[in-house]
């Protein structure tokens, strides 16, 4: 039998005026919305407070984190899908936190979610908006490369918002929590800073004014289940020192060299301002069949002349990275130093150095080098063009404490705190080298 179409005409007329539906038979507002990082409030700025009882830091905020930035591990399907269980997470528990991914993440999970993320947006972004005048809080979920990738996105910033580790990549050594925590880690962040007894359980002792209205109570801090643990429980961070590197001609001016987040879509790639490194600094012989012949400079004195494949300038952070494997000393990241670090030098006398964190190091390319350059990472991520004659590498380790007495810079990473009884600020660092790193292992004996 032939339908009928007439008997549709009221349902088109209906529908025709209005031909921008995207789903029809829905009142729900549009989903899957991708937003520019302009739209969200500046940046909430925490403090961080000495404690009499341990050597890590307290976290204080003066309101509620805002705008969370959450960085993944790439290419692995089963942590985009954590990522996303997190992010519905924060948004369901934290209605007032807006969620902030990296361009090529939001493109491939926000049609998953039911709520707009935030992002930058390249070249529709204003200038003079910058990631780290956006970003409250940072999580990644990864490994330590995770970690570091997170970090050279604020490589030229000189406060680096806290850093909230779920350990899901190879060897996570800085990693400091289990995703199995999320809630549990992602509240004693966002409660830093309340006061005690914060929380939506204090609507019932509110004015009848106020209670009556809970829509304009239930916000920042109020809008959380239960109570705060009141600043004694607040979250303990351990500051992570940076190098300040800065590249220069032989007349002393700055050059312009790439940011460490120079493959992400940034509209600046390149920068003359001096960059933070968490890890080290590396100059390479790189394809060249001879060593690399490199004099150092060590408060303006001059050191050596290290004939050897490269060389490592390192903070403790990176001890455990590349230094590590060159043979370079193991350093506790309480302690405030840099390490000096060759890479198969020609000389067996040739030996790592420790040195104070305010020591300026210089680098040069001695006039006996055979080749032109010499390959310059920072962070691994090589400079398009080498050390060449005439120019100066030039690193010292980040001040993390101003002349008030402040502290402030480097990496603010958010970790446990110790055990009861013992030393807070070693017990994740111990666990590590001897659960990962393997330190002192004994050969030919079973775990």
């Amino acid at each position: 039998m032939t339908p009928h179409y007439g008997s549709m005409r009221p349902i088109f007329a209906r529908l025709s005026p209005n031909r921008s539906l995207l789903r029809c038979f829905s009142s729900t507002r549009c989903r899957w919305e991708i937003r520019d990082i302009a739209a969200l409030p500046d940046r909430i700025s925490p403090s961080y407070q000495e404690t009499t009882h341990h050597d890590l830091l307290c976290l204080q905020w003066p309101q509620p984190p805002r705008n969370v930035l959450v960085v993944i591990k790439d290419g692995s399907p089963a942590v985009r899908d954590t990522m996303i269980e997190y992010a519905n997470h924060i948004n369901s528990t934290y209605p007032d936190v807006s969620l902030i991914l990296e361009p090529h993440v939001a493109r491939e999970v926000h049609e998953g979610l039911e709520f707009p993320v935030y992002t930058t947006a390249g070249v529709s972004t204003p200038a003079n908006v910058r990631l780290q005048d956006k970003v409250d809080v940072t999580c990644t979920l990864g490994g330590d490369g995770t970690i570091l990738h997170a970090s050279s996105l604020f490589a030229t910033a000189r406060d680096v918002p806290p850093v909230l580790s779920f350990s899901m990549g190879t060897l996570g050594f800085l990693g400091e929590w289990k995703f199995s925590e999320h809630k549990r880690a992602f509240r004693e962040v966002f409660m830093s800073g309340a006061a005690a007894g914060y929380g939506s359980s204090l609507l019932q002792s509110e004015g009848n004014s106020e209670a009556a209205d809970k829509s304009s109570v239930l916000t920042g801090w109020s809008s959380v289940r239960g109570k705060s643990m009141g600043p004694s429980r607040s979250s303990r961070v351990l500051l992570r020192n940076r190098l300040k590197v800065g590249i220069f001609a032989a007349d002393g001016t700055p050059l312009t060299h790439e940011k460490p987040s120079s493959h992400v879509a940034t509209r600046e790639r390149h920068t003359t301002e001096e960059v933070y490194a968490m890890n080290e600094v590396l100059l390479h012989r790189g394809r060249e069949p001879h060593l690399a012949i490199i004099n150092i400079y060590v408060g303006g004195r001059f050191l050596t002349e290290a004939v050897a494949d490269g060389l490592l300038i390192s903070t403790p952070t990176g001890s455990t990275a590349y230094s590590l494997s060159s043979g370079g000393s193991i350093v506790h990241p309480l302690v405030s130093s840099l390490l000096l670090t060759p890479i198969c030098a020609r000389s067996l006398s040739f030996r790592p150095l420790v040195l104070p964190a305010n020591t300026p190091i210089t680098l040069t390319l001695s006039e006996k080098n055979r080749g032109d350059e010499v390959e310059v990472s920072v962070d691994g991520v090589r400079r398009e063009k080498g050390l060449t004659r005439g120019m100066e590498v030039r690193v010292v380790g980040e001040d993390i404490r101003s002349d008030q007495r402040e502290w402030g810079g480097g990496v603010p990473s958010i970790v446990r705190a110790g055990n009861a009884g013992g030393s807070d600020g070693q017990d994740h660092w111990v666990g590590g080298l001897n659960g990962l790193l393997k330190f002192n292992y004994p050969f030919g004996e079973d775990e």
